[in-house]
């Protein structure tokens, strides 16, 4: 029930389906050390109850692990490639193995299309890299439209009776899928801005989110995600966009809508070389919101923000 190792110059992105506790360790304390054994750099990110049953299993091994918890660094799935598997594998030379677990049970469906999108788009961002990224999924617990889309973004299948290649694989339809419009309140206050009016634009955030409870260090994230999405609509969404905040349960909900088109769903996904100037507008909102749901085609993108209060 382990995944193969990557082989050289090779990308490896298997599905592992396990029921239970004993199912779950079978496959992943298995591929951790055949790693170790092989001396590649392992990473693990997963929620930390299933952390820990790792970290037990491993033992005295687990001091060679890199550990990560996945409900804390990827409660946005936009962090996860920047900030967890694209960096670790960024800091080491040759092949390199990680777990990644973004999608369990307690996932809310607010967040689900932003984990299957990024389940997807793993694909793209390592390609051409040697790399083995397995992403385990609770069969017992998770809805069967979940395990079907897993069938979708990778393209490997790991169960109990072994390892298959799966017919379904087409990450860019689950891309695709999951590219949609989200309703907005009719009611909610809005601001037009361009070029002249981006001050505006952010005063008008900050005001509305001191209405909507927002205080300290989370009114400053507010103010610097309109800073830099307003940015992006006037450089890159055709000079004009709008802006809408309002209070959605535990969060405050931005978002802004213009005329550009975000062609590549990796932007924002990608850490940027040290060198580069500019292009970081998106990633650092991914970096500050608690999520961010991208909608774009050609004439027209939303990007919509959560910030919980």
């Amino acid at each position: 029930m382990t995944a193969h190792a990557a082989e050289t110059g090779t990308f490896s992105h298997p599905a592992l389906f396990y029921r239970g506790r004993d199912e779950y360790l079978a496959g992943t304390v298995p591929f951790v050390l055949d790693g170790l054994a092989a001396g590649e750099p392992v990473a693990v990110a997963v929620p930390s109850g299933n952390l820990d049953l790792i970290k037990a299993e491993l033992g005295a091994a687990a001091d060679s692990v890199h550990f990560v918890d996945m409900a804390s660094a990827g409660v946005n799935p936009g962090r996860i490639l920047p900030g967890v598997l694209l960096a670790f594998a960024d800091q080491h030379q040759g092949p390199v193995r990680l777990i990644g677990e973004p999608i369990w049970p307690d996932r809310s469906d607010l967040e689900y299309p932003a984990c299957a999108q990024h389940e997807a788009l793993i694909n793209h961002a390592f390609a051409g890299r040697t790399a083995t990224v397995l992403c385990p999924y609770d069969a017992a617990s998770l809805t069967a439209d979940v395990l079907e889309d897993a069938e979708v973004t990778h393209p490997e299948l790991i169960g109990a009776d072994g390892s298959t290649t799966s017919v379904s694989y087409d990450p860019d339809r689950i891309i695709k899928q999951y590219n949609f419009v989200l309703d907005r309140p009719g009611d909610a206050p809005t601001s037009a801005f361009d070029l002249s009016g981006l001050r505006v634009v952010r005063s008008f955030a900050v005001d509305r989110g001191i209405e909507l409870g927002v205080r300290g260090e989370l009114l400053d994230d507010l103010a610097l995600i309109v800073a830099e999405l307003s940015a992006n609509s006037v450089v890159h969404g055709g000079g004009t966009g709008a802006l809408w905040i309002w209070r959605e349960g535990d969060y405050v909900v931005c978002e802004i809508e213009d005329k550009g088109h975000i062609a590549d769903p990796l932007v924002g996904r990608i850490p940027a070389p040290p060198d580069q100037l500019g292009g970081r507008g998106l990633l650092m909102v991914n970096q500050i919101a608690d999520l961010v749901r991208v909608y774009s085609e050609p004439g027209s993108t939303t990007v919509r923000t959560y910030l919980r209060v």
